[in-house]
């Protein structure tokens, strides 16, 4: 499909730089089926759905892997996006140009770094040097990665620490918040679970490369980038006997929503799933896990808003969108959200 598709006009000013407080007080924008939209508020969401239905999360954990370093003279920014081994990152770098495979990066803090090969997508692999985890090391020498279309209009602060993870964060790994998520409070959990709502987690990794713009003209040229995920067992079982007694699965974000679709088969069985996923979802794909999506406001011509028009339909996505930015929602990882429920 041609790209150009997918593009709209967004203002400047519709991107949010700081979230909604308290974080369920973000606007909702309910699109169900053919019925007209509905402006509501996150902490509606309990009476939006109905009981037995399942709210799927992604329990990743945001890392600081934003780090600003020198390699001699030269200033080199570095963005960690996959994990390749225990001491091993592949990392976008700014000012790339000035590094070479064996170059050593000194982020500061005591925190070192050996740049190795480069890979099909630019990026560069960084061994860190030294015993500590580099967990550890992160936590002294690194920032929040916070998108570009934030980080190029103000600085990263203290405060991004908190507001840019979820509740349900325990897995570190990830580079990108699955920012759906941003949007629950213990307050609101109370309230799904009185509701009759079940709730569920799985893991992705969110990666760097989710920010990244989709420069092909046809959306078959595209190479989408990898992301590790898992689904064990136990919590397969119990999505696939929440579908059976008549539930639907909504999956809080797209992370949760490629996750689950990589998880299940033809015939509709979600299995245990432990490994990298690159699935690209576009129209004309038939969905096999969930029922409906809980989402923000995606880029134009990305593949996350191409996935929301597989799910609505193109012209749908279009109309809801037009709806949002007239209405003053808010755009990207800290603004508004909305729940996708497409005819059955």
């Amino acid at each position: 499909m041609r790209v150009d598709l997918f593009d709209f006009d967004l203002p400047p000013e519709s991107i949010a730089l700081r979230p909604a407080s308290p974080r369920h007080s973000a606007r909702l924008l309910l699109a169900a089926g053919d019925a007209p939209f509905q402006d509501r508020i996150v902490r509606d969401l309990p009476g939006l759905l109905r009981p037995g239905d399942v709210l799927v999360f992604n329990d990743t954990k945001v890392i600081p892997a934003q780090l600003e370093g020198m390699r001699g003279q030269a200033k080199i920014g570095a963005t960690l996006h996959k994990r390749l081994g225990l001491r091993q990152w592949q990392a976008f770098l700014r000012n790339a140009k000035r590094v070479r495979d064996g170059d050593r990066i000194d982020f500061g803090n005591g925190v070192t770094a050996v740049a190795g090969p480069r890979d099909e997508e630019g990026g560069v692999m960084l061994r860190f040097e030294g015993e500590e985890p580099v967990e550890l090391l992160l936590e002294r020498a690194g920032r929040m990665p916070l998108p570009p279309y934030i980080a190029s209009k103000r600085p990263t602060d203290e405060r991004d620490r908190s507001d840019y993870q979820t509740m349900f964060a325990r897995e570190d790994g990830a580079v990108a918040a699955p920012t759906a998520a941003l949007h629950f409070t213990p307050e609101l959990m109370t309230a799904i679970e009185k509701a009759g709502i079940g709730t569920e987690t799985l893991t992705l990794h969110v990666g760097a490369g989710t920010f990244l713009p989709v420069k092909a003209e046809d959306t078959d040229d595209h190479h989408m980038h990898a992301e590790w995920g898992r689904i064990d067992q136990a919590t397969a079982g119990r999505l696939n006997a929440a579908r059976a007694a008549g539930g639907r699965l909504i999956a809080v974000g797209t992370t949760s929503l490629r996750l689950l679709e990589s998880a299940t088969g033809e015939d509709g069985i979600i299995r245990p799933f432990e490994d990298e996923t690159r699935i690209f979802i576009t129209p004309g794909y038939r969905f096999r896990a969930v029922d409906g999506l809980m989402t923000n406001f995606h880029l134009p011509k990305s593949t996350l808003f191409m996935l929301v028009s597989a799910l609505m339909g193109t012209e749908k996505m279009q109309s809801v969108y037009r709806h949002a930015i007239d209405g003053g929602y808010r755009f990207y990882s800290y603004g508004d959200s909305s729940l996708l429920l497409p005819n059955p």
